[in-house]
């Protein structure tokens, strides 16, 4: 493993860097939209977080904290849009940024943490290396009929 990464929330300055992941990460269309970017960072309770080896961003992940009634009205999180970029995996950085959002979600005080991942991704171990388990609950998938 390389040393620590910087690990920051992107602001729209990083739209570029950002879409570029997106792109990586994605088997669906591909976006330029940084219209689409500011959006997302401007949205209330979600995070887009970095991680920046010197000044490039070579990870991110989405964390959207979400209001509840349940749980003595409790939120919980949500970590989507999980990537690091190919020349920078294996040297730990991902979980270094997994970690990152897992504190910031129970700083936030929110009683659980729920994330999917594909499964043509292979990264159901990495995710059980940081504490995540599939045997509480089973996620589901509908998409919309012409996407």
């Amino acid at each position: 493993m390389t040393g620590r990464v910087a690990i920051k929330p992107l602001s729209i300055t990083d739209s570029s860097a950002a879409l570029t992941l997106y792109n990586e990460l994605t088997f669906g269309p591909k976006s330029q939209n940084q219209a689409a970017f500011a959006s997302v960072i401007a949205h209330s309770g979600t995070t887009i977080y970095g991680a920046f080896d010197q000044d490039a961003l070579v990870a991110m992940l989405t964390l959207h904290l979400l209001p509840n009634v349940t749980w003595n009205a409790r939120s919980y999180a949500l970590i989507e849009n999980v990537i690091t970029t190919a020349t920078h995996r294996k040297r730990g950085i991902g979980k270094q940024l997994m970690e990152h959002a897992i504190a910031q979600a129970w700083a936030a005080n929110a009683f659980k943490i729920m994330l999917m991942t594909g499964q043509k991704r292979a990264a159901t171990g990495f995710y059980e290396s940081v504490g995540f388990s599939a045997e509480d609950k089973t996620a589901m998938v509908i998409r919309r009929p012409d996407t």
